[in-house]
């Protein structure tokens, strides 16, 4: 029986042991949803903290509950660990690692080599299906993960099977979630698309193959660069709106009724989060490699990085027009997670506006029941407790991220000025859902609540 058809038969009856490595916002719940669905799964991370949370049955990703980590773990389907050791006994690895970019700006793939190197390399034997899942630039796995594997002397798509699928998470997103997000799958060969095909069909609702693992990794970066580059054009129109003394949010809400060839975006204090911030510039970073200029991907990072700075000169302009000055005023930032209902401040422009304004001389607070301290340069800010007394106390109140938590009404009533840089007071005073703003009142996103 050749390897490839041992490795499908150990897929198919869920015998095959799975590895994965990294435990953060994708992997963890990756090797739940496969340790759920009868395959025995090793996740391994060199965060203790995280190794040791795992193996008491608790999870630290709020899309994750403790209840199906616990259930994974007693049933030991599941065990987290840092011991790379494990996977010469496993079947299938998917490499599930960080991929930032570096202080110029280009790509850090520094993660992926790691596991690579002390992982899967000492530990690779024929047999084994190795995915990546980190979002990265077309030919990384090509160009990394196959000269790794290939140095062991197996042979790709015979004796060692490799494959790109990219991760599709959405933090906070209540309807979609790893098992029934659609898959992306491509393969070195026609053999490793098939083998990792059936591997994600057996525990996910929905794959498609596509030739190539290099057509898997564009799929990932075009999904991210066109909410990029959207995203961008309706902060540039929020930006000119803004100069108009036109209301964004109402013109989004006509230009939404149109029942074809439009799809709405929204404008907000800047990107945030692992992947539209970041994975854009990996294509442009491929493409200057080959003499590509990609100049929608450069404009469009230009446009949404500047929003942090519109943010400041709106609250300078706000507190000035009430005849305060921007030094030494007493400022409340309302959410510093880069999107609503998480604790992830990964590239929140959170992190930006405040420490522009600390530079200013502003004196900054912030308020977020998922984030319980803030790393702002070499300043780290303790949350404050969402009150009263800390509404009232305060100059100007910023909304950055639009908690679900928060007493919208409570801040209306108790701070005399707003900045909302996401539509959420008027939102949630009409009553409308929380997904989508619908816009009923003032053209300004600067509103003022009770008279002091």
């Amino acid at each position: 029986m050749s390897l490839e058809k041992e490795l499908q038969q150990k897929i198919e009856s869920r015998t095959a042991t799975c590895a994965v490595i990294g435990l953060g916002y994708v992997g963890l719940p990756l090797a739940v949803e496969l340790a759920n669905t009868g395959f025995t799964v090793y996740g391994i991370d060199k965060n203790t903290e995280k190794v040791e949370a795992v193996n008491r049955g608790e999870s630290y990703i709020p899309d994750v509950s403790n209840e199906s980590v616990r259930d994974s773990v007693d049933t030991g389907k599941l065990k987290a660990t840092k011991d790379f050791g494990v996977i010469s006994d496993c079947d299938v690895v998917s490499i599930c690692v960080p991929t930032p970019l570096n202080k110029t700006r280009d790509p850090d793939i520094s993660y992926i080599i790691s596991a690579l190197e002390e992982g899967i390399v000492p530990h690779v034997h024929p047999g084994m299906l190795i995915v990546l899942e980190s979002t990265t630039y077309p030919g990384t796995t090509e160009e990394v993960v196959v000269p790794a594997v290939t140095d062991s002397n197996l042979k790709v798509g015979e004796e060692v099977f490799v494959a790109f699928s990219p991760e599709r998470v959405d933090p906070g997103n209540p309807h979609f979630q790893t098992g029934n997000i659609p898959k992306v799958v491509g393969g070195m060969t026609e053999a490793c698309t098939s083998v990792a095909t059936l591997f994600y069909n057996s525990f996910l609702d929905k794959v498609h193959p596509v030739s190539s693992a290099a057509v898997a990794e564009m799929v990932k970066i075009h999904e991210n660069t066109f909410r990029s580059v959207n995203i961008a054009l309706v902060n540039e129109l929020a930006l000119m709106c803004d100069r108009l003394e036109i209301d964004v949010w109402e013109v989004i809400e006509g230009a939404s009724t149109k029942p074809f060839g439009f799809m709405p975006f929204y404008p907000g204090p800047g990107l945030g989060g692992h992947c539209i911030p970041i994975d854009p510039y990996y294509l442009s970073w491929k493409a200057r490699s080959v003499g590509f200029e990609a100049r929608f991907i450069e404009l469009a990072g230009q446009v949404n990085s500047s929003m942090p700075l519109h943010v400041v000169q709106k609250a300078s302009d706000a507190l000035n027009s009430a005849g305060k000055a921007l030094r030494d005023a007493k400022i409340l930032i309302m959410g510093v997670a880069y999107k609503r209902n998480i604790d992830d401040e990964r590239e929140s422009p959170a992190i930006d506006i405040i420490d522009r304004l600390l530079k200013k001389g502003a004196v900054v607070s912030y308020t977020d029941s998922y984030i319980p301290e803030l790393d702002v340069g070499t300043t780290v800010l303790k949350a404050s407790d969402f009150s009263l007394e800390l509404l009232q106390g305060t100059d100007l109140g910023i909304i950055i991220t639009d908690h679900s938590d928060f007493d919208y009404d409570l801040i209306l009533k108790n701070v005399s000025l707003i900045l909302d840089t996401r539509n959420a007071i008027r939102l949630r005073k009409y009553g409308e859902s929380n997904s989508q703003p619908k816009v009923q009142s003032p053209k300004s996103n600067v509103q003022r609540g009770a008279k002091k």
